[in-house]
């Protein structure tokens, strides 16, 4: 009884240990998901509803739980390594019985036909001595391989989030181009009206009637399809979200006038590229191949096995735990083996070529990196340079009007004309719209081209 006291105790103390590392597993896992994110970040937009679809991305998107669900995979695998290096003990109980045997001989001795039953209930330990290091090697390319997955998810973290932003952003600026386009199409639709009256009183040629009829089914063309893309990235936005039943009127967003513009730096230092997923999964999947090769070389050397037998073996059920039933064995059995046809050699040398082409990717991985940093930076600079000329304009467009109004006022200018002149200023505001958010979605590609880090301050941290 004292005894049952104590493994229950020690049982009880096991659980209790075991459900606290969970739980402090489960935070932990929780906490670097977070990190992922890059909140901080995303809130120098200035736009609290994007954090809050980034946030509701975090926790709804399929996509970010199959790749959680790939870390969790790796993390058994690596369990399941590391019970290799560790002795393996079963349980294999053996029950039957003779009706009918054969004569026996041992020698002199003759053992005539027996009827009888056997009750073997033993324990089987082996146990594989790591004498070479190979178990802990694979159990350590597993980990390696872990690495990469964890790089995968991450990498599947900073190209939601991006693509969250992106479509948000997008959608920002459909709204608004499509607000210009109706007030476009409205104007256009009061000239249209007005050079009819024009033509039935014989004050313009027809073809100028026609003109400004056929200039507004190019401008209603263009406002089906902002329409029609505003719809479709909405559909997107539901789907990297999660709030597909959501209608695109219920979706929440800011105006694009709020969005903060980030400023840009002068250049980005090359050792960024750390940071990003694809050049540390190159750099994990090297090591994890020459840890295969190390696996590979040493298949070769013999290998070296323990094993043993404890339990008990009768004839009879009801004395299965008598005395003289108690049965032992223990051994040593060296292996190694003589012949393959070759297979061991053939591994080897296909982790050799598989070694050298992961240096190869390597290699291309960091050309790759640089290129596309320099790439998004340089597009950021240009669309940078764009929103300005386009605010430029837009400005001039504004004091143009301004003055075409006071024309209007005092007589030196018709409606007609006061009215294509508000065109052109909805064109300008167009155009800026355009530029400004085309400009905010090249600083995004700059954020996936570093790696998810905060390029404002990223050659700071170097």
């Amino acid at each position: 009884m004292k005894n049952f006291k104590i493994l229950l105790t020690l049982f009880i103390l096991l659980s209790c240990f075991n459900i606290t590392a969970e739980a402090k597993n489960k935070k932990n896992t929780e906490d670097y998901r977070i990190e992922y994110l890059n909140l901080d970040w995303w809130q120098k937009y200035n736009d609290p509803i994007l954090t809050d679809y980034i946030t509701t991305a975090f926790k709804n998107n399929q996509d970010l739980k199959i790749a959680t669900l790939n870390v969790k995979q790796s993390e058994q695998v690596i369990k399941m390594a590391f019970a290799g290096q560790l002795p393996q003990v079963g349980f294999q109980g053996d029950v039957f019985r003779d009706f009918s045997s054969s004569t026996v001989k041992f020698g002199d001795v003759v053992i005539p036909d027996y009827k009888q039953s056997n009750f073997f209930l033993p324990l089987t330990m082996s146990y594989e001595v790591d004498i070479w290091g190979e178990n802990y090697l694979k159990t350590k390319a597993f980990k390696k391989q872990h690495e990469i997955v964890k790089q995968n998810e991450r990498a599947s973290y900073i190209s939601l989030t991006s693509a969250v932003a992106s479509e948000y952003f997008n959608l920002i600026k459909f709204d608004q181009l499509i607000k210009d386009q109706e007030e476009l199409v409205k104007l256009q639709s009061e000239i249209v009206r007005l050079e009819e009256i024009k033509y039935k009183n014989g004050l313009c040629p027809v073809t100028e009637l026609m003109d400004e009829k056929q200039l507004l089914t190019q401008l209603q063309e263009e406002l089906n399809v902002y329409i029609d893309k505003r719809i479709i990235i909405g559909r997107e936005l539901g789907v990297l979200t999660g709030l597909r039943e959501k209608d695109l009127s219920e979706m929440s967003r800011s105006d694009y006038s709020k969005l903060a513009l980030l400023p840009l730096p002068d250049s980005i230092n090359a050792e960024v590229i750390q940071y990003r997923p694809d050049y540390l999964k190159a750099e994990e999947y090297i090591e994890k191949i020459g840890i295969d090769a190390k696996v590979a070389r040493r298949d070769f050397l013999p290998k070296f096995i323990l094993y043993g037998q404890a339990g008990f073996n009768s004839y009879n059920l009801g004395n299965i735990f008598g005395s003289h039933t108690f049965k032992s064995l223990a051994g040593f059995m060296p292996s190694i083996d003589l012949f393959t046809g070759g297979a061991k050699m053939a591994r080897l040398r296909w982790t050799k070529l598989e070694l050298e082409k992961a240096q190869q990717m390597y290699e291309k991985t960091i050309l790759t990196s640089i290129q596309e940093v320099n790439n998004s930076l340089g597009e950021a600079k240009t669309r940078e340079l764009n929103y300005n000329e386009s605010v430029k304009r837009y400005n001039l467009e504004t004091e143009k009007y301004a003055l075409a109004d006071k024309k209007f006022i005092i007589g030196a200018k018709s409606n007609l004309d006061l009215m294509k002149d508000t065109e052109k200023l909805l064109v300008a505001d167009k155009d800026k719209v355009n530029n400004q958010v085309n400009y905010l979605l090249s600083t995004v590609n700059i954020y996936k081209a570093i790696g998810g880090k905060d390029f404002t301050t990223i050659n700071d941290n170097l």
